[in-house]
C-alpha cells in the first residue's frame, strides 16, 4: 500500500504540475524558442531560482513535458482503443484518435516529434519508456491482427540483409515472437499513418487539399486492404 503524500510532497507535486502547464500554454502560444525558465517563473509569480528547484535546465523541463505529452497522447489511443470490442474498431479508431490529437495539439505534437532531432533526446529518460509505451498500443494491435487474421508478410529471405539485420533487434519489442516480415508491414503502415497525420499538421497538404480527412481515411482504407482485412473499414461516424 502506498503511503499518503506529505504536505510538503503534495505541494511540490502541484508545483510541477503548474509549471508544466505554464510551460505548455507558452509552448502553444510563443513556439519552442519562446520558452524559458525565467519567463515561466514571472508568469508563475515565481523567482527564476525558486524555480530552478523543480527543473535544473531548459533542457529537464522540455524533457519532462515530452514524457507527459506522450502519456497523454497514449492515454488517448488507450480510450479510444478501449471504447471497442472488437479488433477492426478498436485499429481504426485508435488511429483516428492519434490524427484527432496531432491535429488538436500541433505545437504539442511537434514538440514530441522533434524532440529527437533537436537534440532533447539523446540519453536515456522517462520520455523513452513513455515512447516505448505509446508504440506497444500499435504494436499489441498489429500483433492480435496477425494472430487472429495472418496477413501476407515478406519471408526473411525476401528482407535484404541491412533491414533484416534492424528488424531482428527491434522485434525484441513485440509482445510476442512474430516472423520478421510482420515488423517489417507494422512499420511501412507505421510510416504511412505517421508521414500522413504529420504532413497534414505542418500543413504539407494545403497545396493540394483544403480538408485532408477525406485522404485520411482513403489511407486508412488502405492500410485496411494491405492487412489482409479490407472489409474491416468503415467511414467515421459523425
Amino acid at each position: 500500500m502506498t503511503a499518503p503524500l506529505t504536505r510538503r510532497e503534495r505541494l511540490r507535486a502541484e508545483t510541477v504540475q503548474e509549471i508544466q502547464s505554464t510551460a505548455r500554454r507558452m509552448l502553444i502560444s510563443d513556439g519552442y524558442d519562446g520558452l524559458s525558465l525565467r519567463a515561466i517563473a514571472r508568469a508563475m509569480g515565481m523567482s527564476a531560482p525558486a524555480l530552478y528547484r523543480y527543473y535544473a535546465s531548459r533542457e529537464d523541463l522540455i524533457a519532462a513535458m515530452v514524457t507527459a505529452l506522450k502519456v497523454e497522447m497514449t492515454e488517448t489511443l488507450i480510450r479510444a482503443r478501449d471504447a471497442h470490442d472488437d479488433l477492426a474498431h478498436r485499429m481504426l479508431e485508435s488511429c483516428r484518435a492519434f490524427r484527432r490529437w496531432a491535429v488538436e495539439h500541433p505545437a504539442e505534437f511537434t514538440l514530441v516529434f522533434t524532440a529527437s532531432a533537436i537534440g532533447l533526446d539523446r540519453r536515456p529518460s522517462a520520455a523513452d519508456e513513455a515512447g516505448e509505451q505509446f508504440g506497444q498500443v500499435f504494436a499489441e494491435l498489429i500483433t492480435e491482427l496477425y494472430l487472429t487474421r495472418p496477413f501476407p508478410v515478406p519471408a526473411d529471405d525476401e528482407i535484404d540483409e541491412p533491414l533484416l539485420t534492424q528488424l531482428k533487434e527491434w522485434c525484441d519489442d513485440f509482445p510476442q515472437p512474430l516472423p520478421l516480415g510482420v515488423s517489417q508491414v507494422f512499420l511501412s503502415c507505421w510510416i504511412r499513418l505517421y508521414g500522413n497525420v504529420s504532413m497534414e499538421v505542418f500543413k504539407q497538404l494545403e497545396f493540394a487539399l483544403s480538408d485532408a480527412n477525406p485522404m485520411f481515411e482513403a489511407e486508412l482504407r488502405g492500410l485496411a486492404t494491405s492487412l489482409g482485412v479490407p472489409d474491416w473499414y468503415y467511414p467515421p461516424t459523425a
